[in-house]
């Protein structure tokens, strides 16, 4: 029998945690299943084909929220073409209204609620027990009788014909929900969960993974109840045993795999387990692979501090949802956070230079009006962490805030990813401005590309969403949202905004943007505004080559108005800067400079 456990993940770089432990518990416990990988990016018809062509004799999805629409297409379209298959579905996208699901999706034969290790394991010996019944239908209908009474007859309370029997196997399985014969929907009793040491370690062969992310989890279950999230749903928090996750993490320091993503939902909240892995990747760096966990900032101990603070730069990243700095969004949305705690832990991280630190906040929560989230929104961006998330309220089946959509007058989209569009507190006109900003956002701060020019800009103004928003129109106006610009053109359309904003120092924002552009790549071309550089050329390969650093991959600049940390400084001598491109920061990936005065530049090539 050929069970094939499909996952369609959003992208390419990304792997399926739970397909891999499905299909390792499952052979833990005699049962082989093979598994395929797509993304939501192939064609549908080519996935469909390659499906088809392996011939399943079961066909089981892995469902999310980005591909639960793609998923429904296909279950759909393979129905049509193999209406003898069982299909069955699994997943947080379609754990919850499981009757309603099944319902709406005539082709689905049944669906996995919740954990499904052993759930599956357990679908697997009634998969096989059915293929042993199709083979009985060789005989006559008399002797098929006579073997599945025989068969069944310790079980069984009474007989009958085979989907009857196939009946009453499935509602001896916890954990499922399916379509009975006679149209209804069953859905049995939610299973106990297992302790986490079961779980087999799904990552022995790291061909699959090669040029992908790689998820682990040392944990299940969160102990916090935030409304938005399905995490708490799940109360009972579940740790896997140090001893074994230090075996596991070794196995990928040894690999030197570039970066493992914890998926443990708040990773710190419990101190020890913490404290044991993180010393444990310090004390075994392998100088390559990144460790990234989500963790509650507030949480964070003063120990905890120091052992992260003398980290490899680059070792670990930290994922921070504080997603609103309003009291009285935090209290309604359930999420337990110290805020004052969360500046300082974050400010302290900062102040290493040795940790990336990647923040979330989340629009359209309830009792965070338009201007209370531009203040949010300013008091994050002022920890100027190095990624800014700014996500925006989804309502999830099975979360309290679904259950409270109505109370909270939730407008939201019915199709994935079921985004917020307004509120009680927020209109659907502001939050496309609120959308404009995240846009903004993106391209110019969390691409890394115009953070010294930013850093000048801010001076103008009181809000940086203000900024971003004002940025934001100024690109609509001109047609520029709909076009792809390459890093140069958009050096050229953000400058023409600062010299409309603040005309006075509009040199200040050419240089800073020239910083900008060499501090991550040594650029082919220039802006139709900069510096000619064959004026200098004489002066600086002199220098390079007095240098021994002719052939050396750099560029050599001369600045005005910026330090060497992209800072704005007062005017004065200028200062060359010379962009290093074979050395760079382990944290940033950005050139190292070396500070040249203009005495040591007319010294060297006097």
């Amino acid at each position: 029998m050929k069970i094939l456990l499909t996952a369609i993940n959003a992208k390419y770089i990304h792997s399926n945690l739970a397909v891999y432990s499905l299909q390792a518990y499952a052979a833990a416990h005699g049962h082989k299943i093979e598994r395929a990988e797509y993304t939501i990016n192939n064609q549908l018809e080519d996935i469909l084909e390659k499906i088809y062509r392996q011939k399943p004799d079961v066909l089981l999805f892995s469902c999310y929220i980005w591909n639960i629409e793609y998923v429904k297409e296909l279950v759909s379209e393979f129905h049509k073409l193999r209406p003898e298959v069982p299909i069955w579905v699994g997943g947080p996208e379609v754990s919850f209204e499981t009757e309603r699901f099944l319902r709406e999706n005539p082709a689905v034969t049944g669906i996995m609620m919740g954990e499904g290790e052993r759930t599956l394991t357990e679908l697997c010996d009634y998969f096989e027990q059915c293929e042993q019944d199709t083979q009985f239908t060789t005989k006559n209908r008399e002797e098929v009788q006579t073997e599945l009474v025989r068969a069944h007859a310790e079980n069984e309370k009474r007989t009958g014909d085979l989907s009857e029997i196939k009946e009453k196997r499935l509602e001896k399985i916890d954990g499922i929900s399916y379509r009975r014969s006679d149209g209804t929907v069953a859905i049995q009793p939610l299973r106990s969960l297992l302790p986490m040491d079961e779980l087999p370690f799904c990552y022995a062969n790291l061909k699959d993974f090669e040029h992908r992310i790689i998820y682990y989890e040392s944990s299940r279950g969160c102990p916090f109840s935030c409304s938005y999230c399905l995490s708490s749903v799940d109360k009972k928090l579940r740790f896997r045993s140090l001893p074994l996750v230090y075996k596991e993490l070794q196995f990928f320091i040894d690999a030197k795999v570039p970066q493992v993503k914890f998926v443990d939902r708040t990773f710190n909240c419990q101190h020890e387990h913490a404290m044991g892995i993180w010393k444990y990747i310090k004390e075994h760096d392998n100088g390559i692979t990144n460790f990234h966990f989500e963790i509650s900032a507030d949480l964070l101990r003063e120990d905890e501090l120091e052992l992260i603070s003398d980290m490899r730069p680059g070792l670990i990243q930290l994922e921070i949802g504080v997603q609103s700095t309003n009291g009285d969004t935090i209290r309604e949305i359930h999420r337990t956070m110290r805020l004052e705690e969360v500046y300082r832990a974050v400010n302290r991280v900062k102040a290493g230079k040795n940790i990336h630190q990647h923040l979330d906040l989340i629009a359209g929560l309830p009792f965070e009006d338009y201007q209370r989230f531009q203040q949010s929104f300013n008091d994050i961006y002022a920890l100027h962490p190095q990624q800014l998330q700014l996500g925006f309220l989804k309502v999830l089946k099975g979360s309290y805030m679904y259950e409270h959509a109505q109370e909270y007058g939730l407008v939201y989209r019915s199709r994935p990813p079921y985004e917020v569009m307004s509120s009680k507190w927020v209109s659907y006109d502001e939050m496309l401005e609120i959308r404009l900003v995240e846009e903004m956002l993106e391209l110019h701060y969390n691409s890394g590309q115009f953070l010294t020019y930013l850093a000048v800009l801010e001076q103008k103004y009181d809000s940086v969403f203000q900024l971003f928003l004002d940025m934001g129109h100024y690109y609509r106006s001109n047609g520029y949202l709909d076009c792809n610009h390459n890093r140069v053109h958009r050096t050229e359309i953000v400058l023409d905004f600062a010299a409309a904003v603040d005309p006075e120092r509009k040199d200040v924002y050419q240089e800073a943007l020239m910083f900008d552009l060499y501090k991550i790549e040594k650029s082919k071309s220039r802006p139709v505004w900069a510096r000619d550089l064959s004026l200098d050329k004489k002066k600086t390969s002199r220098y390079l080559r007095a240098h021994g650093m002719e052939k050396k991959y750099c560029h050599l600049e001369r600045f005005y108005w910026i330090d060497e940390e992209g800072q704005y400084r007062q005017g004065g001598e200028p200062l060359w800067f010379l962009f290093d491109y074979e050395t760079r920061d382990s944290l940033t990936n950005e050139a190292a400079i070396t500070v040249i005065t203009e005495a040591q530049m007319e010294g060297e090539t006097a």
